[in-house]
Formats: C-alpha cells, sequence, structure tokens
C-alpha cells in the first residue's frame, strides 16, 4: 500500500465578519519619487496604533501570536559618477532626488564600466534608479547618432503590469531629456500598428520573457538595428526566475546573448533583486556571465511593525473529525474591511485568484452596510483581466482612489505604488524572499508601514506563527533554478537552431549537458547535423516547443457550452485537476460548472452556475527509483538522492461548503494517468529504528504518511518552491528499497532543484517537520499539522504520535550536513510523457 500527497490550491471559505466603523480620516501619503526621505510632519497613525486599533474588537488580540518591530534607519548618500551625464543628473533632481543612496552609486559605476551587476537591495531602496540612470546617460549618448539611436536597452520584467509601470516611471523621469529616451512596451498587449514602430524608433524596449522567447528571438532579422545597438539588458525581479521558469528564462538569456553576438553587441546585464542569498551567484546562474553584487542596503526605511496573525479555532470539525480554523480568506477580508473604515491604504496580498475575488466581494459587502460610498473604494487585482482593466486598477491605485486591494501576486512584483500603509498577506507566500517583498509594497514613500501575516490552516503557516525565529532570524533563500535540466534544455536548443544554426562554438554557451543532448534531438528528428553545425528543418515553429511558464502539452481551451464562447486555457498538466469534469472554475467573477473535458481535442465545456461549493481534486500516486545518484547513511536508515518515475492518477474530488470548508461529498473520476520522470529525496528506516522509536506495524503506516504530509509542507521554508511544486510518497514497504520509505519529489519533468535542496537540507528540513507536528495543538492530526486536502487516500491512515516518534528518531542518527550530490545523468529526451500535476 503506498500513500501519497500532491497538495492542491486551497479553495477559502468565508466566515461572518464583524466590521467597526472608525470615524477619523488619515490624510493620503506624499509619493516622495525615488530614493527621497519622508518628510516631517505627517499625520497619518503609526503601524502600532493601527495594529491596536485592528485588535480592539472581541477575541482579536489573542489572534496575535508575535509582533516584530524593525526601528527606522537612516540613510547614506553618496554622489553619481562622474561619467553619468549632467543632463539626466538634472533629470533626476527634477524628480526630487538630489542625492543618490550609495547603493545607487555603487550599481551604476560597475554598469559604467562594462560589468554586469545585481543590485539586491530592500523593498522601496531605489533599485530601478539605480539601473536607469546609467541606462538613460548611454541613451543619451546614443541619440547624438547619425541614425538616433547608437544605442538601447532592454528590459525584461515577470509581468506585464511591472512593464507597464515601469514605462510610466521610465517617461517621466525622462521628460526632460525631450526625444533622446524613447521607451516602449512590447508585449502582448501591444496593438500591431506600433510594433514596427517600437522595432524601428524605441531605444528602451520594455518586454517580458515570455515575448523575448516567442515573439523577438524568432524574428530577430526584424529587430537587426535594435540587438546591433544593444548596450544594457535590465532584468527585473529577478528573484522571482527561479524553479522551472527560472531555468527556461535562463536559457532564453543564453539565445539573446548569442543573438546578440551575431549582430556584434555584447550587452551589459542590470539585475534588480529583493534581499536574497547569494544574489551574485543566482544572477550568474540565471545569465551565465560574472556578475558583481550591489546589496549592502543604504537607504532609509521607518518603522516596520509585523504581526503574525492566527485564525481562531472554529465549532465545525473537518475530515476525520479534525478541529478547523477560520480560513484566512475569510480573516484577511475582515481585516481589509476595518482598515478601509480607518482610511488605511492597504493592499492583501492572496495566494488564489478566486481569493481575490472573494476578500473584494466580501469586503464590498460589509462596507456597504457601514457606508455605501466606501464600495467603490475597494476592488480585486489579479492576473486574466483585460489590459485596460487592469491599467484602471493601476491608476485608482495610484491616485488614492481606492483604498482598499485584494491582489494575487501580479501587483506584488516592483509596482511602485507609493503611499500605501499597511499589507496583508493571506497565506505564507512560500519564501521569506516574497513575504518580505509583499510586506515591502506598504511604506514606499518612506513612512512607517504595518504588515500583517494571516496563517492559513496548513502545517508551514502555523509552524511560522509559532516560531517567528524562522522568519526574522533566518536569511532569505537561495535561488534555485538548474538550466541544464535536458527538458528545458532540449526545446531551447531547438530555438536556438532555428534563429541561427547551432556551431561547435555556441555549446559553451548552453552548458556542460549539451554534448550529450544534440545526438538525442537528431535521433529524434528535431535537428539535423551538417558539416556546418546543426540545423533546424521542420516546418512548425521551433519555439513552441517550450512552454516556459507551464509544463508544456497542448492548453486546454475553457469554452462556455451555450455560446461556444472561450474564456481562457490552463496549463495541459494542470487540466485534470483544474477542469475534471464537475469542477468549479471561476472567471472574471463568475463562477461556471464543467460539464465535460475533452481530453482527445483538449476542450472543457463549463456552464455558468452558483454552486454552494469549492471543489477540490485528489489523486494517488505511485513512484519507482530509477538511479541513486548519492545516498549517505542515517543511522541504519538511508538518505538519497536521484531520478524517479513517478505515475499519477486523479481519482475523485471533493466538494467543500464555501461558508464553512465542510466536506459535502466525494464524486470518483475516471481520468487516465500520467507518468513524471523527474528527481527526489527519499529517506529510509530500518526495523531497529522502528524498534526504537516505539512504531508498530499497526502504526508504521500512518507515521510515514503523516511524515510526509508534514515535510511537504514545511519544504518551501528550505527551498524556493511552493507546495504546487513538490509531491510525495510513502510506502511501508517499497520494491526498490525493500524498507519502509518516504519520497519527495519535484513536481517537473526533469526536475527543477528543489528535491536536490532538500536532500541538502534534510537534518534542518526534517527537523522543522517534527517539531511542526509535536507542537500543534490538536490530538490525532489536522489541516495545521498532518492532514492534507488533497490526499488521494482521504488522509488514512495517519498517526500523529508515531509520527513524530520515528522522526526524532531518524533525526537522531543523522550527520550533521548532507554531502553534496553527484551531477546527474542525462535521461532521455521527454516524449509523450505528462507532468503530474502538483498544486498548491
Amino acid at each position: 500500500m503506498a500513500f501519497n500527497h500532491l497538495p492542491a490550491a486551497m479553495h477559502d471559505a468565508l466566515g461572518p465578519l464583524s466590521a467597526t466603523p472608525v470615524t477619523h480620516s488619515v490624510p493620503m501619503a506624499t509619493n516622495h519619487g525615488p530614493g527621497r526621505p519622508p518628510e516631517s510632519g505627517d499625520s497619518r497613525p503609526s503601524p502600532g496604533t493601527v495594529l491596536d486599533r485592528l485588535t480592539a474588537g472581541a477575541g482579536r488580540a489573542a489572534r496575535i501570536t508575535h509582533t516584530e518591530h524593525l526601528p527606522p534607519r537612516a540613510g547614506r548618500h553618496a554622489v553619481w559618477p562622474d561619467r553619468i551625464r549632467p543632463e539626466v543628473i538634472n533629470a533626476i533632481q527634477l524628480a526630487g532626488v538630489d542625492h543618490p543612496w550609495a547603493h545607487q552609486a555603487a550599481a551604476a559605476e560597475h554598469a559604467l564600466d562594462g560589468e554586469s551587476v545585481v543590485i539586491a537591495t530592500g523593498t522601496a531602496s531605489g533599485k530601478s534608479l539605480a539601473y536607469l540612470a546609467p541606462v538613460l546617460s548611454t541613451l543619451l549618448e546614443g541619440s547624438e547618432a547619425p541614425n538616433g539611436r547608437g544605442t538601447t536597452a532592454l528590459y525584461l520584467s515577470p509581468t506585464k503590469a511591472l512593464a507597464a509601470d515601469q514605462r510610466r516611471a521610465v517617461k517621466a523621469l525622462a521628460a526632460p531629456l525631450g526625444n533622446s529616451v524613447r521607451p516602449a512596451v512590447y508585449d502582448g498587449d501591444t496593438p500591431v500598428e506600433e510594433r514596427e514602430w517600437v522595432r524601428q524608433y524605441a531605444n528602451y524596449v520594455l518586454t517580458n520573457p515570455d515575448m523575448l522567447h516567442r515573439g523577438i528571438l524568432p524574428a530577430h532579422p526584424r529587430w537587426a538595428s535594435f540587438l546591433r545597438s544593444l548596450r544594457y539588458v535590465v532584468i527585473d525581479e529577478c528573484h522571482t526566475y527561479r524553479g522551472v521558469f527560472g531555468s527556461h528564462v535562463a536559457q532564453v538569456l543564453r539565445r539573446l546573448r548569442r543573438t546578440c553576438a551575431r549582430y556584434g553587441s555584447d550587452p551589459v546585464f542590470l539585475l534588480a533583486s529583493a534581499t536574497a542569498a547569494e544574489p551574485a551567484s543566482a544572477a550568474g546562474r540565471l545569465t551565465g556571465l560574472p556578475v558583481h553584487e550591489v546589496a549592502d542596503d543604504a537607504s532609509p526605511r521607518g518603522e516596520v511593525v509585523f504581526a503574525l496573525w492566527e485564525p481562531p479555532l472554529t465549532e465545525l470539525h473537518g475530515e476525520k473529525g479534525a478541529p478547523v480554523r477560520r480560513t484566512a480568506t475569510a480573516e484577511t477580508a475582515d481585516i481589509l474591511t476595518d482598515l478601509t473604515l480607518q482610511a488605511v491604504r492597504s493592499v492583501a496580498f492572496v495566494r488564489s485568484r478566486r481569493g481575490a475575488e472573494l476578500i473584494s466581494v466580501i469586503a464590498q459587502e460589509r462596507l456597504a452596510e457601514v457606508d455605501r460610498s466606501l464600495v467603490r473604494r475597494v476592488a480585486a487585482y489579479r492576473g486574466g483581466y483585460l489590459p485596460e482593466e487592469r491599467r484602471a486598477l493601476e491608476r485608482a491605485l495610484h491616485s488614492g482612489e481606492l483604498l482598499g486591494l485584494a491582489a494575487t501576486t501580479a501587483l506584488e512584483l516592483g509596482i511602485d505604488v507609493s503611499g500605501l500603509d499597511a499589507v496583508v498577506i493571506a497565506g505564507y507566500p512560500g519564501t521569506r524572499a516574497s513575504l518580505w517583498q509583499q510586506a515591502g509594497r506598504a511604506g514606499r514613500a518612506g513612512q512607517g508601514a504595518l504588515a500583517i501575516l494571516v496563517a492559513r490552516d496548513d502545517p508551514l503557516d502555523t509552524f511560522l506563527v509559532h516560531h517567528p525565529e524562522a522568519l526574522f532570524q533566518q536569511p532569505v533563500e537561495s535561488t534555485v533554478l538548474d538550466p541544464d535540466n535536458p527538458y528545458v534544455l532540449a526545446p531551447h536548443l531547438c530555438a536556438a537552431a532555428a534563429e541561427l544554426p547551432l556551431t561547435e562554438d555556441d555549446l559553451a554557451l548552453f552548458g556542460p549537458a549539451v554534448p550529450g543532448l544534440l545526438p538525442q534531438l537528431v535521433t529524434a528528428g528535431l535537428l539535423r547535423r551538417r558539416t556546418t553545425g546543426w540545423y533546424w528543418t521542420r516546418r512548425e515553429r521551433a519555439a513552441d516547443l517550450a512552454d516556459i511558464r507551464g509544463e508544456g502539452g497542448r492548453p486546454v481551451q475553457i469554452v462556455e457550452a451555450g455560446t461556444g464562447r472561450l474564456l481562457g486555457t490552463v496549463d495541459e498538466a494542470a487540466s485534470h485537476t483544474a477542469v475534471h469534469d464537475g469542477a468549479v472554475h471561476l472567471h472574471q467573477g463568475r463562477t461556471y460548472l464543467v460539464k465535460h473535458l475533452d481530453l482527445a481535442d483538449s476542450v472543457a465545456l463549463v456552464e455558468e452556475a452558483t454552486p454552494p461549493y469549492s471543489t477540490t481534486a485528489r489523486d494517488t500516486t505511485a513512484i519507482s527509483v530509477l538511479e541513486t545518484d548519492t545516498e549517505i547513511p542515517w543511522g541504519g536508515g538511508r538518505l538519497c538522492y536521484g531520478s524517479v518515475e513517478v505515475t499519477n492518477q486523479v481519482v475523485s474530488f471533493l466538494r467543500r461548503r464555501l461558508i464553512t470548508g465542510e466536506v459535502l461529498g466525494e464524486s470518483k473520476l475516471d481520468l487516465p494517468p500520467r507518468t513524471l520522470r523527474t528527481r527526489a529525496v527519499w529517506w529510509t528506516v530500518t526495523e531497529d529504528q522502528l524498534d526504537a522509536a516505539r512504531v508498530n506495524p499497526e502504526q508504521l503506516g500512518g507515521a510515514l504518511h503523516a511524515a510526509e504530509h508534514a515535510s511537504i509542507g514545511m519544504l518551501p521554508l528550505f527551498a524556493t518552491c511552493d507546495r504546487r511544486d513538490i509531491g510525495g510518497v510513502s510506502v511501508p514497504l517499497h520494491p526498490d528499497t525493500l524498507l519502509p520509505t518516504v519520497f519527495v519529489y519535484d513536481g517537473h519533468p526533469g526536475g527543477a532543484g528543489f528535491a536536490e535542496r532538500a536532500f541538502h537540507t534534510a537534518r534542518e528540513w526534517l527537523n522543522a517537520t517534527r517539531e511542526a507536528i509535536a507542537s500543534c495543538e490538536c490530538e490525532a492530526g489536522c489541516p495545521s499539522c498532518i492532514q492534507s486536502p488533497k490526499c488521494g487516500n482521504g488522509n488514512e491512515p495517519l498517526h500523529k504520535r508515531a509520527a513524530v516518534r520515528l522522526l526524532g528518531e531518524l533525526l537522531r542518527s543523522a550527520p550533521p550536513q548532507a554531502e553534496p550530490a553527484e551531477p546527474p545523468d542525462l535521461p532521455g529526451p521527454r516524449t509523450a510523457e505528462a507532468g503530474a500535476e502538483v498544486t498548491g
């Protein structure tokens, strides 16, 4: 018998809200411009005062498990390098910045020296100005060339919203320079009639990795004049390029460097990152170049009050009679309502689109009960909106027309929303880097800020709100990515060959795995070997082989059955869990039921409906060991890392009542299994270790199963992954190890680096897992420690106390630190395999 876990997106339930009107008003914040210190005499209440008002209600104070006070910090000024054109310095001064912070000047110096540099400082520390000063100065010089475009710069952002915001900022900053700087956005929203102008005349093009991959590089001859003059490539929010997505972007950047060399340019890379561990190393892996590091933040910071908030237990009972907490969505909607009534400008970050919509709707309903004029002051912001809808919301937030916004991470990434007073984070976002990135949206004008992390009912969130040292006394994580993953590398080699034939001289650029992979691509008929190199000879677009944000495969179209209207698409890998028969699907605030998923035609037919429930898919998983790369004795047991094959099948789905989260029923599904070759970490225990832990055969399955669930929940604390990125299996007797075994694997073909990170941090990771289970106040297990809503075995069996004893015995035998893993052998090329769906 095998017990598996592939975590699923939380379907937030709503509870009753209590809104207490506050009659005072707070003036809107002043936008001080990049790097400008706050003005004195600000009459807004302090963050502590705002928090005291929030916790004044009955039972509210008990929900705060910890409050961290970060004192204000003074700034350190410097002077701009003398090579920055005086016109640019004058434009910066007109924007309100008389002198740069020391880290801004240092980064500009590297850029002017032709050295790639990563600026890894805190939110609102002026990273944009640090790279814009040398970029604008160079563009100004290039404008004096005979063709008016002697130099160009390319800006890459992970989201369209951030690129649009940066274009506004650049246009405003460069206004005194006249037509010398011509910024333009080039993305999927750019009208066709404007694209030719961008290619021929813009000298600062703002785009995203997707458009670079699919639109610019395959059409590089049309961009020849731009690429020939390319001096700088700016990569904003580079810490977001992690895992499989980051590995894809790393290969897109290598293709860009190769194409630039074809046109005689060698651009300098300027990267901006949230505070991160080893930023220069991560930036080097991303770009393939040596990168200098500027990480000493010299900007000032206002007081920050950071509260950890745990929703209370309700009188409801969940699966197996487990206690149920009020949802993070309900608590966040409550807090956002109260902050709006206090006229405190706030953003609530939510992990799911559905959650953002629900928080916005419920806050509007509660506000209408107090003052109908406040309803329009709260809105939702998420991906999936039309471009004009996104832009209107961004303008409203900039102007102060909106007081409260429920947003997904589409707004997290760097948009300069000055003047926010508070941020509410509904559930730990997966990494400390993202947590501080989201918290940093408040106080961007230099004033004090309030941040609140509202815990979800899962092991990691529960652990963090009771172990604040894990958040406030630990450095942020290292960025994990693996550009040499053959499942990532292979399609980019094909795309590169389609852009320009690959030669022997190109191989080193794409990494050490290339020589072993090219013959496989030739055998598969994807490339043709000739004396001069490797050529793409097929009629289809090679760039379409790589879906840099998804799992590949043909996207499933979501179609309204009655009208034939296309509502959207979902990745093929996500279709089995997101749009199975009977699934609830939310689009633009409207709810639909999936009537039928047609896998052959990649279409999900839906009908509008208003079911009183959400749905959660459940699946079962089997795993086999293909190769063990490295193993370490843990007493009689072993800690291992290597390649595995996972077979996953969605078997049913749960219906949960929206208001309470109560399980209404389970329906069986008939979907085909899917296989995935990936990387995993696993550990085994011996009979002697089981005896020492007092785990008998009747308890063994439940102990392993509980440890597996909790360890998956805790891994995001040690690797820059989301629960959607990983899966797990536990087996009382595995046929390959011949021992009781727990596996945790990357949910992406070829791996994503998360299991490897788990292997290297196994002692700390499993110790935190044991602590999370042991410290939970429940009697026999609950969603806060060992239960999973996605468990295909219905959370049976689980044994909380036996899991604590088993992990304790295993850790007593653990060495202080894992040894480095050996380089993995290359698996064969991916054929018809589909990635197992891993949802958060």
